[in-house]
């Protein structure tokens, strides 16, 4: 087990016991899926357009909201806003977007923060640390540890996501910005997943740390906007899932140095049904392991590895904003996707993220202008 999940099963008892409050137990939707029947909880509402969210060891939820807010919701109360989060540039796609909480957080108080800001040159994707106060109301210690070189005009695909590695450095998803030959800059960061150290620095791991080919911070690139990415802990291999534009919305696999192709090779089109570079493969690009088409627009992924649906084990789960639901994305025991199911589609709205809980419930947000953190558990058997 890695240190991150090590860390979220430390704090399964507290939200166990969080969860067991008796109005959750009668409260919610039953909803059928194809393996097993769910009930759906309101655990907290009247959130404007809710980004993130993450489990703290006390059981409570800690959530972004895209204008640049950090709330705390405890027991279907909102907190106030959060005091010291950095500002950020709240215009179109752009705001507070992810969070993290680092490996030792229970005892560090550290977490970690994405944003869209901006300067003089326009705006670009930038990553913070920061501490949370013990009474829960001020971040401390705030600080940046990235920020994508070329700031540009235009408020749209940041990426965004953070995914923490078992020695505790950071994966971090970068959008395109909009503009597509960016992807295939190595020495942008725009379409690309960046591998920092918790420090901001480079890691000795990292393809390009000479700063030779490409910046030293650059992972993998040929991204359009990955704003899902997640380690399997049971592999050890991080995924990602990101949007395509008219079709082509693609799940990877990024390893160190390798071009993931956009925008000269891709599944879909662009928005006026015009072709979009030299085809769907080339030599020395990589292939998704999956694509859509048409596009669910993804918001987030995650791997499921959770006690409370065994039924799921393996599966990818992915927040998907365009048809409002889960999708359910089964592989075979190569690893190879074999089926989808999709859940709860129209029923809560855009689903932006989605987490998998210390318990093995599902938690998920909507991003609405009243936007609402909802938890997915097994449904009582009643016939038993």
């Amino acid at each position: 087990m890695d240190a991150y999940s090590t860390f979220r099963f430390t704090t399964l008892l507290a939200v166990v016991a969080a969860f067991a409050v008796p109005a959750f137990a009668q409260s919610g939707d039953i909803v059928k899926t194809q393996k097993v029947s769910v009930r759906v909880e309101k655990l907290g509402k009247g959130l404007e357009h809710p980004w993130a969210v993450e489990v703290l060891p006390n059981g409570s939820f800690i959530v972004t909201e895209r204008p640049g807010r950090l709330r705390i919701v405890r027991d279907g109360n909102v907190s106030d806003p959060i005091s010291g989060v950095p500002e950020v540039n709240a215009r179109g796609q752009g705001g507070l977007m992810d969070v993290a909480l680092s490996p030792d957080f229970a005892t560090s108080r550290k977490l970690y923060l994405t944003a869209a800001t901006a300067n003089d040159r326009g705006s670009g994707t930038e990553a913070f640390s920061a501490t949370l106060s013990q009474d829960e109301k001020s971040l401390q210690n705030v600080t940046s540890i990235f920020a994508m070189r070329h700031f540009t005009r235009g408020n749209i695909q940041y990426g965004s996501r953070i995914a923490i590695a078992p020695d505790g450095s950071l994966f971090i998803s970068v959008g395109d910005r909009g503009d597509r030959d960016r992807s295939q800059d190595w020495k942008d960061d725009a379409g690309s997943i960046v591998h920092i150290n918790a420090n901001g620095s480079i890691p000795a791991d990292n393809p390009f740390k000479d700063g030779g080919k490409a910046l030293p911070e650059i992972w993998s690139k040929g991204h359009r906007n990955p704003q899902g990415i997640t380690f399997d802990s049971a592999d050890g291999k991080l995924y990602t899932v990101e949007h395509g534009a008219r079709g082509g919305d693609e799940i990877n696999n990024p390893e160190a140095g390798k071009n993931y192709g956009w925008p000269i090779i891709t599944y879909g089109r662009d928005y006026s049904g015009a072709k979009i570079g030299e085809g769907t493969a080339k030599q020395g690009l990589e292939q998704p392991l999956h694509y859509w088409d048409p596009s669910i627009a993804p918001g987030a992924l995650a791997v499921y590895r959770g006690k409370m649906f065994p039924e799921w084990d393996g599966n990818f789960i992915v927040a998907a904003l365009k048809f409002q639901l889960l999708s359910r994305m089964q592989r075979d025991s190569s690893g190879a996707f074999t089926a989808e199911e999709r859940m709860f589609e129209g029923k809560y709205g855009r689903i932006r993220d989605v987490i998998v809980a210390p318990d093995g419930a599902l938690l998920m947000v909507t991003d609405e202008d009243d936007g609402e953190l909802l938890r997915v558990s097994r449904a009582e058997d009643r016939t038993r």
